[in-house]
């Protein structure tokens, strides 16, 4: 598969406007800037979201702002009773646990409301809070946490998804899954391999965590991280669409954007909850 420069330069550019809101986000360290910054991802992920949702089941009927309000109400909440200076990711998931139950019942109740508005439509708006609300929630309690480890994350997904894409292009021949056609064994396990390794250099470098430590995040993200890839692409492929939105030229919408992240978020959580707390 030869390496295509037109779309390479078309993903690098978007790439580089992408990376440099994230990295403001990520970076300026102020209270209200990543929570903010988290509620936008979201915002957008779940929009393509529920637009995919609307073309696999085309006889759903949601109204459009519903899901978008209760969206952007769950993180906030959920960082605001955690608090700035948690000092334990088990306090702040307590936190997170004592909002979400809030919402699926009211959510309900105001999709009663509508007489339109069908039993698969309320399902599919529920499981968007629990495919991307949790996953964005549990990314700004780590930030809470430790702030490197949101940016190592994000970072660590992107030199995955970036070396998965050249070394695939150069190398690749085996396919990877049929849910993904482009994705091959090579490129994936040159991916994971050189994300091991920078995560590995770095560590050796800033002794921020133990080298262990990173071995294992890197591991998980960039296997949680593929299998985020191969789920959106899932229902993309029911949908029967190419891309989850238009967003991003060359890289789609902001699902297709995160779809790594939000499955990669909970297993460093879960790593981190237990190995680093």
């Amino acid at each position: 598969m030869a390496l295509n420069m037109p779309t390479f330069y078309k993903r690098t550019g978007s790439a580089i406007v992408f990376g440099a809101v994230m990295l403001t986000g990520l970076l300026w360290q102020n209270e209200w800037v990543f929570p903010v910054l988290v509620c936008l991802i979201g915002v957008l992920c779940l929009r393509d979201y529920m637009r995919l949702m609307q073309k696999i089941d085309t006889t759903s009927y949601w109204p459009a702002w519903v899901p978008y309000v209760f969206y952007v109400l769950s993180p906030m909440l959920t960082m605001v009773f955690a608090g700035p200076t948690e000092p334990h990711l088990q306090g702040g998931l307590w936190s997170l646990f004592k909002c979400l139950p809030l919402l699926v019942p009211v959510m309900f109740m105001v999709g009663a409301l509508y007489p339109r508005t069908s039993f698969m439509a309320m399902i599919q708006a529920t499981g968007g809070l629990f495919y991307i609300t949790i996953p964005m929630i549990l990314l700004g309690l780590m930030r809470q946490s430790d702030f490197v480890l949101p940016i190592a994350l994000i970072a660590m997904i992107w030199i995955n998804d970036t070396m998965a894409y050249i070394v695939g292009s150069f190398i690749g021949k085996t396919p990877f899954s049929p849910i993904s056609p482009k994705k091959t064994w090579e490129g994936t396990a040159g991916g994971a391999l050189l994300t091991v390794i920078a995560a590995v250099v770095y560590g050796m470098l800033s002794h921020t965590w133990r080298v262990v430590d990173w071995i294992a995040l890197s591991v998980l993200t960039a296997v949680a991280g593929t299998l985020g890839d191969l789920l959106e692409s899932k229902l993309k492929r029911i949908a029967g669409v190419k891309d989850s939105g238009n967003m991003m030229p060359g890289h789609g919408g902001a699902l297709d954007r995160f779809d790594s992240l939000i499955v990669a978020a909970p297993v460093v959580y879960v790593y981190v909850t237990w190995f680093m707390s």
